[in-house]
């Protein structure tokens, strides 16, 4: 079996998979039959209402071995720095920059992925499913007999260290990697349990939507084809699990905005066979097609949109997940950097790997900045003295590099452990405009052609 065939591709698709270990486990003709076969448990898990219009109606049926009702009453779990709380502190309208977020040295304290959840900023209410949440992760072992389960949203997750890629264990059930992945994003959408095992120090990033689920972006005059294509979008084919754990198998459950923990006596990822279009997928980022300007000027950062979570009003996202990869620059008399500008969205960004051409100083692999919603941002006075004298010729724009923006029209809280507990914002970051000056002569004529 090769790496290929561990998949199915295409975002939304209507899937089904059975392990081939058992042939003829996923039932013909009907969903919830009377008897299963290989005497299995049917189970519906749901991501929509079920009267939602059929587009976007989303649903998976799961054929398991134990169905995952059988469980111990759930119990309050430490959060440790994920949290809901937009009020700890008071708001910080400023420009807001963080240096590489601290992974814990492994010999010093074992902490796995949920143990690692950090909580930088948000904004909403998860019981309301009105809003959003930015993590960061940073761990050094892997998840030991236990998963975790979303019930507030989906999450949306971006590895920027490792020495070896996790592997995500799932109901539908493993996510492999391959050796060209070198960025990947991973999907899970609400009520996905997954477990996270890692190999060495790990960070990255998420980006939590409480109110709507993730989906492709409308290309409008892009036309068929450009940025995301479905078909490299890629879930996990069956492979089931049928293992007992006599010391208790934990399951973590963000439910609220709080954890909880429940105790059950077998491996949840015991998933035989499924079928349905509600499941969780892997992106490489490396396959993006990028849309760019071609003649002048510098284009909105919309076009480099993966992926986005919609609002009730119409062209607004709760949030979109943008990429900066590599690309070619060609526009002539344009100032080709990010120009200066103040907007309705809050724009958080973080870097994965290179350096951001903005801000090739300070901004950090790891690291993450923040700039509120109407806070004027733009590239640094370096930057700046430097692209407006540049001769424009064809070239290579951010090669070895990939940034990426969660953009959000939810204004942002920072939390207390963003903004203190973390000690690693970068209080010196406004300096790096501070040597801008004034450029203004009222002689200024015209250049004659």
């Amino acid at each position: 079996m090769t790496q290929r065939d561990l998949f199915s591709s295409g975002f939304g698709n209507e899937f089904s998979s059975e392990d081939p270990r058992c042939p003829g486990s996923l039932p013909e003709g009907q969903n919830n039959p009377q008897v299963c076969p290989y005497g299995l448990y049917a189970e519906q898990l749901s991501g929509s209402a079920f009267t939602c219009p059929r587009p976007a109606n989303k649903r998976s049926w799961l054929y398991r071995i134990i169905p995952s009702v059988k469980h111990k009453p759930f119990t309050p779990e430490p959060c440790g720095n994920l949290t809901e709380n937009w009020n700890e502190v008071e708001p910080d309208p400023n420009q807001l920059r963080w240096l590489p977020f601290t992974i814990p040295k492994s010999t010093e304290k074992k902490v796995d992925f949920v143990a690692g959840l950090h909580t930088i900023c948000g904004a909403g209410d998860a019981k309301s499913r009105n809003g959003i949440g930015i993590h960061i992760y940073t761990c050094n072992t892997s998840m030991v007999d236990r998963c975790f389960n979303n019930s507030d949203g989906d999450f949306l997750i971006g590895e920027e260290k490792g020495s070896i890629r996790p592997i995500f264990h799932t109901e539908h059930p493993i996510f492999y990697f391959t050796i060209t992945e070198i960025v990947l994003l991973f999907f899970f959408q609400q009520g996905m349990r997954f477990s996270v095992d890692v190999f060495g120090e790990t960070r990255g990033y998420i980006l939590e939507v409480y109110g709507a689920h993730f989906e492709l972006p409308d290309l409008g005059p892009i036309g068929a084809n450009g940025l995301a294509n479905p078909r490299d979008f890629l879930c996990p084919v069956a492979w089931y699990e049928d293992r007992q754990v006599a010391t208790g198998y934990t399951v973590i459950n963000k439910y609220q905005g709080k954890l909880f923990a429940c105790q059950q006596d077998f491996s949840p990822f015991n998933v035989v066979a499924w079928h349905g279009n509600y499941t969780p997928y892997k992106y490489n980022l490396k396959t993006f097609m990028v849309i760019n300007c071609v003649a002048f000027d510098h284009a909105d950062p919309s076009i480099f949109t993966v992926l986005t979570a919609k609002s009730t009003r119409p062209g607004v996202a709760i949030a979109d997940f943008v990429i900066f990869p590599p690309r070619w620059g060609v526009a002539d008399h344009t100032f080709r950097p990010p120009y200066y500008h103040r907007n309705c969205m809050s724009e958080f960004m973080g870097l994965i790997k290179g350096h951001y051409e903005a801000k090739e100083e300070g901004f950090q692999p790891g690291g993450a900045s923040l700039h509120s919603m109407m806070t004027p941002h733009g590239p640094d006075a370096d930057c700046f003295e430097k692209n407006s004298s540049a001769e424009l010729k064809p070239e290579r724009v951010a090669e070895g590099t990939m940034a990426f923006m969660f953009e959000s029209s939810y204004s942002m809280a920072v939390t207390k452990w963003g903004l203190e507990t973390c000690q690693k914002l970068d209080k010196s970051y406004y300096q790096c405009w501070e040597p801008l000056r004034s450029h203004f002569n009222p002689n200024w004529k015209p250049s004659k052609k």
